[in-house]
């Protein structure tokens, strides 16, 4: 199966502003989880649920009425999960360049329409890119059991 990346391209609205006139994290968390469920749908052609999102790093500011661009695509999948890499870019209108503003890690799970979890394929990087981004992901994974692990007295 081709691990093609899913790109969404739009300007930022009005709507999308924060209180200090750029694009508010929670409309950029929102396009994340949106272009997140694009790819993994169409990796696993069912119906996928986010179960986490980590580490999202907000570099720099989108300006109102920039173009946004966000790539999502596949870098590791488990059993039923699928770990997908998101990129947020933005240009101003006159210039040919996105930079990118935003990056993380975000995990769906394919399920059924009772909530079960369901199998998807299997991705296997070829490049040396892709391997290296099958590393990062499970390098992430040990993070978050020690995370979770540090967590639990406080849940």
């Amino acid at each position: 199966m081709q691990n093609k990346p899913i790109t969404f391209q739009f300007i930022s609205e009005p709507s999308d502003v924060n209180y200090g006139g750029n694009v508010h994290g929670g409309s950029v968390m929102k396009w994340i989880d949106q272009a997140g469920y694009a790819c993994a749908t169409t990796w696993s052609g069912n119906y996928s649920v986010t179960v986490y999102v980590g580490g999202i790093r907000f570099y720099d500011p989108i300006k109102i009425g920039e173009v946004v661009k966000v790539d999502a695509q596949v870098i590791f999948t488990g059993t039923s999960s699928m770990h997908i890499s998101i990129n947020v870019f933005s240009r101003n209108l006159k210039q040919p360049t996105f930079d990118k503003k935003t990056h993380c890690i975000i995990v769906f799970v394919a399920v059924d329409e009772n909530g079960k979890k369901l199998p998807v394929p299997k991705w296997i990087p070829e490049t040396p890119e892709e391997k290296q981004q099958e590393q990062y992901a499970k390098r992430l994974m040990e993070l978050r059991t020690q995370i979770e692990d540090e967590m639990k007295p406080f849940l």
